[in-house]
């Protein structure tokens, strides 16, 4: 049996891109996105106000799950949607843009980007559903930190990171702002939904560029501890001047994303 080439992948990509079980899928994958969202905010929330010793990030949020029967068998629905969302992602980076300009590339490596991130929290929900994960994102990202700060030119490699995020949170808080989110379903959500997408993207947005800075911030200082991810860029907000009201505003924010991505497992573009 000859290899696949490349006409025969990509017939591949658009037969899966198509199928319906890869649609629904991936719109279930959205809505556990939803659950986890609410459940960030929900920590951020008791973090706000002294309380909660899980981290305030997906690993937290998966921790939260894993806690009781209900929750676990939530955590494998994760993961098959997770998994179809990756799938779905890696068949658009396939067919879904077609030519070889700038745009098409853009969005080649965008969908790819996305498969990447999905299969992370698939993985990630796999090992919490098991009950076998013992790391969490802060750790990750503070070894992830670690080892770079070690390589030569180590400390402009982290750089390069947290601006890369930072850029990255600017674009969500411009296609919130905007309202560019609108372009990723395939009809009008209604005016609830486009206002918790709005606040939502902006608020990850702010968190992400806080993500960045803290980033840049370990690499100045050249103390991987200091890049500790989402949960550290929420708790940071706690020590600020009016830390309080910052963070509550941010659990707000992630719970409207939360209340988005159910809207948009129903009206995503798949």
């Amino acid at each position: 049996m000859s290899p696949m080439d490349g006409n025969d992948v990509k017939q591949a990509a658009s037969e899966a891109s198509d199928h319906p079980a890869v649609e629904g899928l991936a719109r279930v994958g959205y809505a556990t996105s939803g659950l986890l969202h609410l459940l960030i905010g929900w920590i951020a929330l008791q973090v706000a106000f002294g309380g909660g010793g899980k981290n305030a990030d997906q690993s937290g949020a998966l921790a939260s799950l894993a806690g009781n029967g209900l929750g676990k068998l939530l955590l494998w629905v994760g993961v098959i949607g997770f998994l179809g969302l990756a799938l779905w992602q890696v068949a658009d980076a396939i067919v879904g843009h077609p030519g070889d300009d700038a745009d098409a590339w853009g969005g080649r490596a965008k969908a790819g980007g996305k498969a990447v991130v999905y299969l992370a929290l698939a993985w990630s929900a796999f090992g919490f559903a098991r009950g076998k994960s013992s790391s969490n994102s802060r750790s990750q990202s503070i070894d992830f930190t670690a080892s770079l700060l070690q390589k030569p030119g180590g400390r402009i490699l982290v750089v390069i990171v947290g601006l890369a995020v930072i850029v990255v949170g600017a674009y969500h808080v411009y296609k919130g702002a905007k309202k560019k989110f609108l372009q990723d379903l395939e009809s009008h959500p209604g005016t609830w939904a486009t206002r918790a997408g709005q606040v939502g993207y902006v608020a990850k947005g702010v968190a992400l560029a806080i993500v960045g800075i803290l980033f840049v911030a370990a690499a100045l200082h050249k103390k991987a501890k200091e890049a500790s991810g989402l949960d550290g860029a929420l708790k940071s907000l706690r020590d600020q001047p009016f830390g309080t009201t910052l963070l509550v505003v941010m659990a707000l924010g992630f719970a409207a994303f939360g209340l988005y991505s159910f809207a948009r497992a129903r009206h995503a573009k798949v």
